[in-house]
């Protein structure tokens, strides 16, 4: 056979573009092998293979889509959360400064309150020892004064009642010269 293909190859001059008919068939075989080859055993791999791809991808993407809606949703409740404290935080301020501005002036009413009590119980005080000062004083100056007049008189004095009333009436008209002289 390849001895007949070599004569035909020496005796025809034939067209480089068309190949000779028994390599043509021999091509043809050989292809329709390797198509049916490839057409069944690896084209229904490679194409399963690449479907998986594209499925994980394609499921790759979905997922990133929804972890990113997932997590723009977490970041807006953050913020609100985040706000909310703000907002609770200004709040509770402002119940601090009242508490603090009530507590300030409860304290400055207690302070004026015991200020006013302790001015009271100095005046107390002071007129009780005003008014013993001034009893023991009239009895001071009535001792002297009854000394004094007896000894001018010349008589004792010492009748109690007596000298009391003498005592009162003189007091009483120093009192109305001090009071006169004002």
């Amino acid at each position: 056979m390849i001895a007949n293909l070599v004569q035909l190859a020496a005796g025809e001059e034939q067209n480089p573009l068309v190949p000779p008919g028994p390599e043509l068939l021999v091509g043809t075989i050989a292809f329709a092998i390797v198509f049916f080859f490839l057409a069944k055993k690896l084209l229904p791999n490679i194409n399963r293979v690449l479907e998986e791809r594209r499925e994980a991808i394609e499921g790759g993407m979905e997922k990133a889509e929804a972890a990113q809606v997932e997590a723009q949703s977490v970041l807006e409740q953050y913020r609100a959360q985040l706000a909310e404290a703000r907002h609770e935080a200004a709040r509770l301020r402002q119940e601090a400064t009242e508490q603090g501005a009530a507590i300030i002036a409860e304290m400055r009413a207690e302070g004026q309150r015991q200020r006013e009590e302790i001015v009271a119980a100095g005046h107390a005080q002071i007129e009780a020892d005003r008014k013993s000062a001034a009893s023991a004083l009239r009895q001071d100056v009535g001792k002297l004064a009854t000394d004094l007049a007896g000894k001018l008189v010349g008589e004792s004095l010492e009748d109690h009642a007596r000298q009391s009333r003498v005592i009162d009436r003189f007091l009483d008209e120093l009192e109305e010269k001090a009071e006169a002289a004002r």
